[in-house]
This record gives C-alpha cells, sequence and structure tokens, in this order.
C-alpha cells in the first residue's frame, strides 16, 4: 500500500493512518531557501539528538519555507515555516514535535485542534524540551530548553 500523495479525504486519512500504525516512515524533505534549509538541519539535529526523529518522520513528509505564518497542513503532512520560526533551533525543533503531534491525532481521528488538542500537543513539547535538555551534552542547548520550559510553564496552555 502507497502513502496517500494528500492526506485529505476520509478514504485517505484512514489509509495514512493504517501506514503509520504499521511503521511507514517519511523520507523528510526540507524546501526553501539555503539559509532556511540550513536552520531546519541545526533544529532536525537537535530533534535527532532527543530521540524523536522517528516520530516526526511517521507523520511529517517535508518542512517548506514560506512568507506567511507558520502552520501545519495535514493534507500535505507538511510544516509550512517562516523563516523567523527557525531562527532558534531549540524553538523550532520543538515546534516539528508539536506539530507532528497535531498530524498524528489527525491521522487518528481524534479532535486535533482546540482547547484540549492544543494542551496535549504542548505537552509533547515540553517533554521533547525536558528529554533534550537531559540527552544534550551542550551547556548552551540545555540552557535554552530550561528557558523554554520557563516560558512554557507560565503558558495559558497549562
Amino acid at each position: 500500500m502507497k502513502f496517500p500523495k494528500r492526506i485529505y479525504t476520509t478514504e485517505e486519512v484512514k489509509k495514512a493512518g493504517k501506514l503509520t500504525k504499521k511503521g511507514y516512515k517519511h523520507r523528510l524533505r526540507v524546501k526553501g531557501s539555503p539559509g532556511f534549509k540550513q536552520k531546519v538541519k541545526q533544529a532536525l539535529k537537535l530533534v535527532k539528538t532527543a530521540g524523536y526523529y522517528n516520530f516526526l518522520r511517521t507523520y511529517l513528509r517535508s518542512i517548506v519555507e514560506i512568507d506567511g505564518l507558520t502552520q501545519l497542513r495535514e493534507a500535505d503532512a507538511a510544516i509550512w515555516a517562516n523563516k523567523y520560526a527557525m531562527e532558534n533551533p531549540v524553538d523550532a525543533a520543538s515546534l516539528f514535535i508539536q506539530k507532528a503531534n497535531h498530524m498524528k491525532e489527525y491521522l487518528e481521528g481524534k479532535l486535533y485542534y482546540g482547547g484540549a488538542a492544543e494542551t496535549r500537543s504542548v505537552q509533547k513539547r515540553i517533554e521533547f524540551l525536558e528529554i533534550l535538555k537531559k540527552k544534550s551534552r551542550k551547556k548552551e542547548i540545555k540552557e535554552e530548553c530550561e528557558r523554554l520550559l520557563r516560558s512554557w510553564s507560565e503558558s495559558i496552555f497549562l
């Protein structure tokens, strides 16, 4: 069974959900300017450090540079991101995990938007930051994780 090109109809969502449950992994593609690609590469390195790369590849197919608001495009299994969202690699990596969690819930047929869903995705982002903080050997990465965790602890989503 081949992964659907678009994940829009009920049938396509079910097919994609079945494949991910069976262990399907995308070959993650990054599209954009050289500077954007470099920033995404830094963030993906942190995703790998924390051990979340396979989770990310299960639910996301691509990360695409846009000149607009950063968002998950469920029908494409893609994150559309602007260059500003990639400035901080730790924050960008945690954003990728949050959006992958949104995509996971979309494929599972859960309500993947709104208050409760947003809270679950933020919790996944926090979980990622805590694990990255433990697994990273770099002091600046640990400190940035701590700063972001403090920021999220003050969030309305918790």
